[in-house]
């Protein structure tokens, strides 16, 4: 179905942050998957490598971004760039909710610290 409406994404929850599936096989993408995810204030990340590129732009807030130990950082309108194979985490500090969109290929998986994997659902 070419046309998702806000009501039809599918929702998820994980570490304490909200993921709304967009595009994904499930709705019809072939290639690509993209959802907004809802990080709620002081929350804190956790860290995985993800085994797909990432784009991730933030729509509000403010949140730290670390990718392979370098820190950074965005406020709304800010884009990170993540590479195939690169950890990333990413923190919301802040006392206010923040906002991401992420696109990615389907098929992304996080690799975990203790080596396990995760195959999130809104982006397979």
């Amino acid at each position: 179905m070419p046309f998702i409406r806000s009501t039809e994404a599918q929702v998820h929850e994980i570490h304490g942050v909200r993921f709304f599936g967009y595009a994904n096989p499930a709705s019809g993408s072939k290639e690509i998957c993209a959802w907004r995810g809802e990080i709620p204030a002081d929350t804190a990340g956790v860290a995985h490598t993800i085994t797909k590129e990432e784009i991730l732009y933030l729509l509000d807030g403010r949140l730290r971004f670390t990718l392979d130990g370098e820190q950074a950082e965005l406020v709304a309108g800010d884009v990170l760039l993540a590479n195939p194979g690169s950890t990333l985490r990413v923190d919301n500090e802040s006392d206010e909710p923040a906002r991401i969109w992420t696109t990615t290929s389907i098929g992304l998986e996080a690799v975990m610290a203790d080596g396990s994997r995760f195959a999130p659902p809104w982006a397979n």
